[in-house]
């Protein structure tokens, strides 16, 4: 893997004048309405690290909180980018878990999008960054916005404990395998209980083993068993889980797709990973997404949106 930030679209800024970008800012949004244009040709050009900067200059240039200001000033999709990108990522990340069981109904599709594709690091950084910003525990939260088997899978990956070491067990991964075919295609019903422990424990080089041994022993892949053995968020989460496992911007290209396609996804599902991805690996996602679908993906977010919503989204997306 590429250092975190060397595969993303947004760089460091050179030259970078905090003062300047928080006074050109300032001025973006003084007198009637707001030139979206600046906000646009700044933030998705700076790094979260440099926006922190910029958040200190304009506080003590205008007294005044810069993400309140926009905040006020600003609407809809467009807004929630710009918001997003002045976050850090954990503080994003919990956000957007928090506004997802916020209400009547639980957004399904963040929390599997973000639980599924962190690593523990990241997973034990989200949970104390939620009890700091939110004064709950996250865990606390998924249990009262969730149910069933699927909150049992979601506690799972709420809990930083998966194997993140390369080693592979062969005799583990034929177990594993055979335990996998034994719990749903061998049987009337499923033990989803013996998909948890192993797709939500195991590390990535055993797992991928575990699903070649699978698709020897029963003659499907194992996405394929999933779909046919289980339905709704809990063969949703599953699935997020095995293909992060296989290629996670191959994951992160598909739901982008799924998206802008109204295939069930919403702008939510868009905004988070245009934000979330941009300085992390939006290069490959590109990448894989040109692969996948014969389409470049600011061809894609060109004809699915519009306005300075469209345009930040295509800084954020780095041109073709």
């Amino acid at each position: 893997m590429a250092a975190i930030g060397n595969r993303g679209t947004v760089t460091e800024a050179s030259g970078f004048d905090p003062e300047a970008d928080a006074q050109k800012l300032h001025q973006a949004m003084k007198g009637n309405g707001t030139d979206e244009a600046v906000i646009t040709e700044i933030l998705p050009h700076r790094t979260i690290a440099q926006r922190q900067h910029i958040k200190e200059a304009f506080k003590q240039a205008v007294g005044k909180d810069l993400a309140d200001e926009l905040s006020s000033e600003l609407s809809g999709n467009f807004r929630k980018v710009v918001l997003g990108l002045l976050m850090l990522a954990p503080v994003y990340d919990a956000h957007e878990l928090m506004t997802a069981m916020k209400g009547a109904g639980t957004e399904e599709a963040c929390l599997i999008d973000i639980l599924a594709s962190r690593s523990n690091a990241e997973i034990k950084t989200i949970n104390a960054t939620y009890k700091t910003q939110y004064g709950k525990d996250l865990e606390e939260d998924v249990r009262g916005g969730t149910s069933g088997m699927f909150q049992r899978v979601l506690i799972s990956l709420v809990t930083p404990g998966r194997n993140e070491s390369d080693s592979v067990d062969e005799a583990q991964v034929v177990q594993d395998a055979k335990d996998l075919y034994d719990a749903g295609e061998a049987r009337w019903g499923t033990d989803e209980v013996k998909f948890l422990t192993v797709l939500c424990v195991r590390n990535q080089n055993h797992l991928l083993r575990v699903f070649e041994e699978y698709k020897k022993i029963s003659g499907r892949d194992i996405e394929e068993s999933i779909k046919r053995e289980m339905s709704g968020s809990l063969a949703d989460v599953f699935l997020a889980i095995v293909k992060c496992v296989k290629n996670k911007h191959a994951f992160f290209a598909e739901r982008l797709y799924e998206s802008m396609k109204g295939l069930g996804l919403t702008d939510t599902v868009l905004n988070r990973i245009m934000v979330s991805r941009a300085e992390i690996d939006m290069l490959d996602i590109k990448a894989q997404f040109l692969n996948m679908y014969g389409e470049s993906l600011p061809s894609f977010i060109q004809g699915d949106t519009s306005g300075d919503y469209r345009k930040i989204l295509l800084e954020l997306c780095g041109g073709d």
